[in-house]
Formats: C-alpha cells, sequence, structure tokens
C-alpha cells in the first residue's frame, strides 16, 4: 500500500513538515528513554504487535524470522487483532497524509512491521471494494 502506511523509527524525530499524518506506536512495549512528547505519537496500538511470548521467542533466535513472521501472520489472522487493523486502514482511509507506523526496532527488515504491512494490504480498506 504505497503512500499509505510508513515506517519511523521512534528514535528519529517526527518531520517537521508534518507529513507524518497519524503517527501509530505498533510496539508491545514503550520505547526506553522516550518521554511521549518525543515520540510525538497519536496513538499506540500495542495489540497489533506480536504477541510476549512470541516476540520472546524471536529475540532468542533471530535466525528463525521466516517462522516468526509465519507464527505473526496466524497471531493477526486471530479475530483479537481484526479491530485494531481495521482501526489502522480506517486512519489511513480518514486522511489525505500516509499513516506513520512507529517503532522502536532497530532492525525494521526483519521485524514485524514488513509481516505488518503486508497484511494491511491485503485486508479490504473500509469504504472500497
Amino acid at each position: 500500500m504505497e503512500d499509505v502506511f510508513r515506517v519511523r523509527r521512534v528514535y528519529d524525530d517526527a518531520d517537521p513538515a508534518d507529513r507524518d499524518g497519524p503517527r501509530v506506536l505498533v510496539d508491545r512495549l514503550w520505547p526506553r528513554g522516550i518521554s511521549r512528547e518525543r515520540a510525538a505519537v497519536d496513538d499506540w496500538f500495542k495489540d497489533v504487535a506480536p504477541s510476549a511470548e512470541l516476540r520472546s521467542w524471536y529475540h532468542r533466535d533471530t535466525s528463525r524470522y521466516e517462522e516468526f513472521a509465519a507464527r505473526y501472520r496466524k497471531e493477526l489472522d486471530d479475530p483479537g487483532h481484526r479491530p485494531v487493523v481495521e482501526a489502522l486502514l480506517s486512519l489511513a482511509a480518514a486522511g489525505e497524509r500516509p499513516v506513520t507506523l512507529v517503532t522502536a526496532v532497530k532492525d525494521v527488515e526483519h521485524s514485524h512491521l514488513p509481516t505488518l504491512l503486508r497484511r494491511l494490504g491485503q485486508v479490504r480498506r473500509p469504504g472500497t471494494r
């Protein structure tokens, strides 16, 4: 979903030109050493992040990325995650600027974000056919 969602690290400054659109923290834990003011997030959707159990399992051995991504996809398919995925899609549909998914992870490419972005691209946006 090009230009609908983008990812930024919470440790980077918010876009001064306000091109970020709504900023949503998508990590289960609040980032260390970051105040709410500095984070400049509009909302925190911690329930869209991988479960604590899955996160802990993956961090013990990060070479298991493909298995992690598959397990996270299963979590996202769970009906309990549907409302938060729909909330992200509603934010995207409501605005003219992209929704910025904010995270504290260092290695975004091998985190939950690529899987989440793919899921957001597969789920029909509200108001579309």
